[in-house]
């Protein structure tokens, strides 16, 4: 087996592939599907989104400085490539991708209706990248579809809600559970 050296590039993939709101008013709501995003800190909770300086969201998220990560589904894979190749500068997303946006609980940017998670952000610092901009912020509320919820649990269930991911210009569906965590290290039950 042979390694070969690339020319430096973005290669950790799989990611979320999300449609992020933001605006602070219904004439400017708009949606944005973003593959830069992940978790940076678990205690605050605390995430990121990065956003090309060109786009349209842009200038709405560093202005208001909310915004909201919805997860998307297979139902919504169309939408959020489309969302991804149109600017919100030229077209109404919700209008033409027939997509509901509804109230947060605590920042003015609506969450989708349809997303299963819809994650509220508060921007805490913007590091200025190369055509990127980072937008590092605290989550300050999770809003959770009750049909993936257990019941008797109280757990959401990811799987059930059928979340798509990004990878390396494609998308797909998530595949089987192989394990969970710690289970590597799980002392066998006796029978």
């Amino acid at each position: 087996m042979a390694k070969v050296n690339w020319k430096p590039g973005t290669m950790i993939y799989p990611l979320p592939a999300v449609l992020v709101t933001c605006g602070e008013t219904p004439e400017e709501y708009n949606l944005i599907t973003i593959a830069w995003t992940g978790t940076i800190c678990s205690d605050p909770p605390m995430c990121y989104i990065s956003v090309r300086k060109s786009r349209h969201s842009h200038e709405i998220i560093k202005r208001t400085g909310e915004f909201v990560i919805n997860l998307t589904t297979e139902e919504l894979a169309r939408a959020t490539d489309w969302c991804g190749v149109k600017s919100g500068a030229k077209v109404n997303k919700w209008k033409e991708m027939k997509l509901t946006p509804a109230p947060a609980t605590i920042v003015k940017a609506p969450i989708l209706a349809e997303a299963p998670i819809s994650i509220e952000c508060k921007v805490k610092q913007i590091i200025e990248l190369g055509t990127h901009d980072m937008f590092i912020s605290d989550v300050v509320n999770v809003i959770a579809d009750d049909r993936y919820i257990d019941p008797e649990t109280g757990a959401f269930s990811l799987k059930k809600s059928n979340p798509i991911i990004y990878s390396h210009g494609h998308y797909f569906k998530m595949g089987d559970k192989i394990g969970k965590f710690g289970w590597s290290v799980e002392k066998k039950k006796k029978k």
